[in-house]
């Protein structure tokens, strides 16, 4: 089974998302252009690709701005088919209900057009330490489902984009606005911000967990510091478990000694004293991680509470020590920093957990591969309803074109693809511009498989496409 076939049989699960047949058609085609087209991916690019040059246009646009569709539909046959790739940990309790790993972070996509309504100026990632730059751009939220591939192969675990959802900012009114005005401000950033989004998310993956089968696992949201707050611990969870990094410099607490009226203990401590004090020991475990299974020190508190944060939640906090490298063969060692962790599952082992957080590199991996390689939010849009629809279409586009060569040819990278050059030898694990130039060379070899879409592509129209 090819690649391509492979990407259009996930992709007929879409049929059901789309009111017609050939707003469907259209979807695919699109889809495809965004994967193989060379360059920027604007839309008129992406329309050149796909042999659309001497057609109308305007329906290639109102495929986001008309057209009635739901855009987090598309990552439903997705999670479906990638649940299969997830068994339950070797050696689990019978009684202990599987845990299924979820990274959630927050992106931005650059934007230059002043005229897009949920663009607005934000702090940009990549700004120096000691200068804070501001960027105008789009802020999406996405999830992606941690496929443990090292237990099928000596590869890391993959992330699957099962969820991409825009986050927009609040428009703050102008100094002259009456008082009322700013009263409402302030409770609409309280209800429409980036925590009740991720909470909001949190509900809809339990959902869509259970439609494809999974009522009796547990979900696992992995995140970094920005959802280590208030609104996500003390949010309601059906199924439902988090960890998160955390600041060294949290106020924990033990609960009261029984007989007294209080709650929480008197006690006072820190991560970080719980990281030097001596009388704890240091455990060791192993997880899979930059390809091979390595050693990992870490001191667990159970129980304990975050007054200021979770409330009356019981919270595990997980201590990691700094992990060991060296820049090449022959030079010293060097320490990272050690990474305080808070998670309310205080049931499941240790190990697995570890192994979620760790695996949650792989959403960095995802963005990556979203705006670096397929260029998302590269595409030239201002109505309020194509703005947050197409970026969704492209990266369920790419979640499906790694889950296709998952089925295909399995988790290594094997004899399908294209030779590696001579300084890149050891890669193990297919990356995204390898899938991508096999589904080019495939496009071109099967062009029956794409009769039914109406798209014609060869390499002399990618070129001419590229130099548009």
């Amino acid at each position: 089974m090819t690649l391509l076939a492979t990407f259009l049989d996930i992709a007929a699960g879409w049929r059901s998302v789309f009111p017609q047949s050939r707003t469907w058609k259209r979807a695919v085609r699109q889809a495809l252009g965004s994967l193989v087209c060379l360059g920027r991916r604007c839309l008129s690019r992406i329309i050149w690709t796909n042999g659309g040059q001497d057609r109308s246009w305007g329906a290639e646009y109102f495929l986001h701005s008309r057209c009635d569709w739901q855009p987090q539909e598309l990552f439903r046959p997705i999670l479906q088919r990638a649940l299969v790739y997830c068994p339950g940990r070797r050696g689990a309790p019978a009684q202990r209900a599987p845990r299924r790993g979820v990274a959630v972070d927050d992106t931005r996509l650059r934007k230059t057009g002043r005229c897009i309504q949920q663009a607005f100026y934000q702090r940009d990632p990549l700004s120096p330490p000691f200068h804070v730059n501001l960027t105008l751009g789009l802020r999406f939220l996405q999830a992606s489902l941690l496929v443990p591939m090292y237990r099928l192969a000596r590869v890391s675990t993959r992330g699957l984009p099962i969820r991409f959802e825009e986050v927009s900012r609040v428009k703050k009114p102008s100094r002259k606005a009456k008082p009322e005005a700013w009263k409402e401000y302030k409770e609409a950033i309280k209800q429409h911000n980036l925590s009740q989004s991720f909470v909001g998310m949190m509900g809809q993956l339990r959902q869509e967990l259970d439609l494809a089968g999974g009522e009796k696992k547990i979900l696992v949201l992995a995140g970094d510091g920005s959802f280590c707050n208030r609104t996500c611990f003390r949010a309601r969870r059906d199924r439902a478990e988090l960890i998160c990094r955390t600041r060294k410099d949290a106020v924990l607490c033990w609960g009261a000694t029984e007989g007294r009226r209080r709650f929480y203990g008197t006690e006072k401590f820190t991560p970080d004293q719980v990281r030097q004090d001596e009388t704890r020991p240091w455990k060791q475990t192993k997880v899979f991680y930059g390809g091979k299974w390595r050693k990992v020190r870490y001191k667990e508190v159970s129980v304990v509470y975050w007054q200021g944060g979770a409330g009356r939640c019981p919270l595990r906090l997980l201590v990691v020590a700094p992990t060991p490298y060296c820049k090449r063969k022959s030079s010293k060692l060097y320490y990272r920093q050690p990474a305080f962790l808070l998670t309310t599952d205080l049931k499941d082992s240790v190990k697995q957990l570890l192994q979620i957080y760790f695996d949650r590199w792989q959403i960095e991996v995802n963005h990556r591969d979203e705006k670096d390689t397929l260029g998302v939010g590269q595409a030239q849009l201002r109505n309020v309803k194509a703005v947050p629809k197409q970026p969704v279409l492209a990266v369920a586009a790419y979640s499906a074109l790694l889950l296709a060569s998952l089925i295909a040819f399995g988790a290594e990278r094997g004899a399908a693809y294209a030779a590696l050059p001579k300084w890149r030898r050891k890669a193990h694990r297919p990356s995204c511009l390898d899938l991508v130039t096999l589904l080019r060379k495939e496009m071109n070899e099967h062009p029956e498989l794409l009769k039914e879409f109406d798209l014609k592509m060869t390499d002399q129209q990618l070129v001419r496409s590229a130099a548009a």
